[in-house]
């Protein structure tokens, strides 16, 4: 059996609850022995956050500084150009090539993941569990459909077992949660509270509300 370690991407501007409770039910629903969350730093197709890079990453790790298993990853933010998937799989897989890597994404990712950036590499390098809403079977694009058909994983003891290659849907209660809801809530001066983890909003400033209700959404591929 090899190890198994959860890569959790993301602009986390803010992270919150949701976010969380992705990343601790799949370090336990998938056996996995840490789940490193991993701010994004650069975003190849969309406007970067106005959150400074550094303030997301004191953010996620005020938040998980109690939670067993949940690793803060700041190698993007340490990596030079824009932050690609793949690059940092590359850079996991050469600090840990006897684990298998799990790449978390949601249903939506996965409609488009043939337009990620060498995507076929990716799944070379890791596992794939696609995060769902219960009911909602998670279905790849045309595009990659013919090389994901045979590789749906039936049980969490497949991502065990081979180092990469196989995809699982992970279907998770769902949580009406957002980060463009969040920053919408605060553009009209109402509380988040219970949305986003207390550690987090200890420690909002004045200038960290001002930025947060000026963003737009920041992804990567």
């Amino acid at each position: 059996m090899l190890k198994a370690i959860g890569v959790f991407g993301g602009a986390f501007a803010p992270l919150h609850n949701a976010h969380l409770r992705v990343a601790i039910e799949a370090r336990e629903r998938l056996d996995l022995t840490q789940v490193r969350l991993i701010p994004t730093a650069r975003a190849p197709h969309r406007p970067d956050s106005r959150v400074s890079p550094q303030r997301r990453l004191e953010w996620l790790r005020a938040a998980t500084r109690r939670e067993k298993g949940l690793v803060v990853d700041d190698r993007e933010l340490r990596r030079d150009g824009v932050s690609w998937t793949v690059d940092t799989l590359e850079e996991l897989k050469s600090e840990f090539p006897k684990a298998a890597l799990v790449l978390l994404m949601g249903a939506d990712a996965f409609e488009h993941f043939h337009e990620w950036r060498n995507w076929r590499r990716i799944l070379e390098l890791a596992h794939v569990a696609v995060i769902s809403r219960p009911g909602a079977e998670p279905e790849p694009s045309v595009e990659a459909a013919e090389l994901l058909a045979t590789r749906r994983a039936e049980s969490a003891a497949v991502l065990h077992e081979q180092p990469a290659g196989w995809w699982l849907p992970l279907e998770m209660p769902a949580l009406d949660i957002s980060s463009t809801r969040i920053r919408r809530l605060l553009k009209l001066h109402r509380s988040v509270r219970g949305l986003v983890p207390d550690a987090i909003l200890n420690m909002m400033t004045a200038a960290d509300l001002a930025a947060l209700t000026q963003d737009n959404d920041a992804t990567k591929h």
